[in-house]
Formats: C-alpha cells, structure tokens, sequence
C-alpha cells in the first residue's frame, strides 16, 4: 500500500468514525437515512458534475447497473446494521459487523481476484480483525443466547453487506473506470429513490430529526459520502486485500470518540484494545 493510499485512508477513518458519533447521536431509522440521503445528493451533485466533466467516463448499461448495484448492496447494509441494533447490543453488532466484514473481503479478494498479499500483511490483517472483536464485552454472549444469537447473525449479515459491496464497488472503480464520486453520488441517489416510497407515512419522523437534529444531519449528509469516496479514491490503485482491512482504524478513533465524548465505559480496556488493531495496521501497511 502506498503512503497516498493510507493517508486518504486515515482521512476516511476520521470522516467514518465522526459521522458514526452524529449517528449516534441522532438516531437512527429509514427516516433519517432518507433525510441525508437527499441533502447528500443535494450538496455533492456540483462535485459529480464536475468529476464527470472532467474525466468524461463512459457511462453504459454496465456503469449505471453496477450503480443501481451498489446503492442496493449498501441499502441492505444500513437495514441490517439497524436491524442488528434493534436486536442486540452495540458492543457486540458492530465489532462482528466490522470485523466479518473486511475478513470475507480480504478471502474473496484472495480467491476471487487472485490478489496474494504478503506474509507479514496476512499477519497484520489477522491482528486487525482479532483487536475488533475483543473490543466486544464477550460477556454478552452468555446472557440471554436466543436475542444474541440474533444479534450476531445480523452483525454477520452486515459484514456480509460490507464485504459484497468493498468488491462490488472495487470492481467499478478500477475495472470499469467509473469515478468515485460519481458511483458514490449514483448510489446515494439510488438509496434515496429506493427509500422514498416508505417515507409518506413517516412524514412526521423525516420533520422531526429535522427539527431536533439538524446539524446531526448535515454531518451525515456530507461525512458518509467523503469517507466513502476516499476509500473509493483508494481502491483504484491498491488492493482489496490491504484497503478493506486498513479502513477499520476507524475502530480506533470511535473508541476514543465513544469513551472521550460519550462517557462510555470500560476506556482502557478498549482503547488498548484498539492500540492493537493500529499495531495491525502497520503491519499490513509494511507487508
């Protein structure tokens, strides 16, 4: 991995460990994600106008499929994620969600597209991945085994999202030639048609987290589509193998922002646990 791959790497960890705290915040719901769904492609429609002008991308049958591709297979990320929540503890969803995630990445990179990443990167990628799930309370599997056992098997699905579209959108990008920005902005305008239709009768929610948390929302609306896009930007020129694994430093800098700004408990544990996970990504970086 090159020194520019890892600095717009780091860049993206940031923007995704922040608007994660917004997130937080605000609540999640189809109604939220609908309200910056819009605002999002709202404010970057200037930016994908003008990476398109410049680049001049083809864009076919196959670029506009593998957009409407991409809204869907991050569509199922946000409803899962949710519905995870909804059954379980964050301490447990989210670990497994991103740790599953760039594991079944980096072993479809490996057999899918013949990517043979070093020894020592195996090892650091190893490390990474064991450092998230020891951010989880391990605890929380012996207690009440039906709803975790559900939890987990949400935390596997999104990671299952999350490795389908780390392919997906790699194979856009770097194959088809199709510029970050605009597959982002293509698949936040697909999420926001394929959402609007439920919004009607929750009408009174989109006005309410308008009113309560406005700022909320527009952090969302332009922090989730920059840290996509700089992992995007990222992609064209390294491989899935490195990136998908490299980006859960995001880990570490939430773990800060949850036990720093939330009052969360259990700091130290966490914050060496994540101390690990970065030691990881050196070691993937160096291989």
């Amino acid at each position: 991995m090159s020194l520019l791959a890892l600095l717009l790497l780091l860049a993206a960890a940031l923007a995704h460990a922040t608007w994660n705290l917004l997130a937080k915040r605000a609540g999640g719901g189809v109604a939220l994600t609908w309200l910056f769904e819009v605002l999002a492609v709202l404010l970057y429609l200037p930016v994908a106008a003008v990476s398109a002008a410049l680049q001049r991308p083809r864009v076919g049958g196959w670029e506009l499929g593998f957009m409407l591709g991409s809204a869907g297979l991050h569509l199922g990320y946000f409803l899962a994620l949710q519905r995870g929540y909804r059954a379980g503890d964050l301490s447990l969803v989210y670990p497994v969600a991103r740790g599953t995630g760039p594991l079944l990445a980096t072993l479809a990179a490996i057999v899918l597209l013949g990517e043979r990443p070093r020894a020592v990167a195996l090892i650091g990628a190893l490390l990474v991945l064991a450092s998230l799930f020891g951010l989880a309370d391990v605890q929380v599997l012996w207690r009440s085994p039906a709803r975790d056992r559900s939890a987990l098997g949400y935390g596997v699905l999104t990671g299952g999202f999350i490795a389908g579209y780390t392919l997906w959108d790699k194979h856009a990008v770097s194959t088809l030639g199709i510029p970050p920005v605009l597959l982002d902005w293509g698949s936040h305008l697909g999420r926001w048609l394929l959402l609007t239709p439920l919004i009607r009768a929750r009408w009174p929610e989109v006005r309410g987290h308008w009113r309560a948390h406005r700022v909320e929302v527009l952090g969302l609306a332009v922090l989730v589509p920059l840290s996509y896009i700089l992992v995007l930007t990222a992609l064209r020129f390294s491989p899935v193998s490195a990136v998908a694994p490299a980006r859960e430093v995001s880990i570490l800098l939430g773990t800060w922002l949850g036990t720093r700004v939330l009052g969360e408990q259990e700091a130290w544990r966490r914050l060496l646990v994540a101390c690990g996970m970065t030691a990881g990504v050196i070691l993937l970086v160096v291989g």
